[in-house]
């Protein structure tokens, strides 16, 4: 039964796109700071005061989709097929990861969509419903598909 389970057909690691690096997503909030404040400064030359604080707000608002989008980033899931088991782990950018077991002979690879508008990728296996790989584009969700199935049915067909 050991041996069984030494043969890896899959072993992935899912991760989102990564956005800019820091460096160059602050040259943009800084860029889009002095053109609001410029825009500011000319309404307030102009009377109307009540203005900045709206821009300042877009100003904020900017640099906290620029966090959240780095946080989330951080993502990412593993997947391992063996004969004995199909591995899913979710790794959140914050918190405990997630660990999903299950048998890879009773697993259904289901792709909502073609390769241009692939969009849910779930397992499926006794009632259960495991989602994987929501942050991948449609051609990626696709192809991540087809490489599973391939693993899952080289899985099935394993003879030590």
């Amino acid at each position: 039964m050991e041996n069984r389970d030494k043969a890896v057909f899959l072993d992935a690691v899912l991760r989102p796109n990564p956005p800019m690096n820091p460096c160059a997503l602050l040259i943009i909030l800084i860029i889009v700071a002095l053109i609001n404040f410029i825009f500011g400064l000319s309404f307030v030359l102009h009377g109307a005061w009540p203005i900045m604080p709206f821009l300042g707000a877009d100003v904020g608002l900017l640099a906290w989709a620029f966090y959240a989008s780095r946080r989330a980033a951080k993502r990412y899931e593993t997947v391992t097929v063996t004969p004995g088991e199909l591995a899913v782990v979710r790794h959140p950018p914050k918190g405990a990861p997630q660990a999903f077991s299950l048998n890879p002979y009773w697993v259904r690879v289901c792709l909502d969509g073609d390769e241009e508008h692939a969009r849910n990728l779930t397992l499926r296996s006794h009632g259960r419903t495991v989602p994987l790989g929501s942050f991948l584009n449609s051609h990626d969700r696709f192809s991540f598909a087809q490489i599973l199935k391939n693993a899952l049915e080289q899985a099935r067909g394993y003879r030590p």
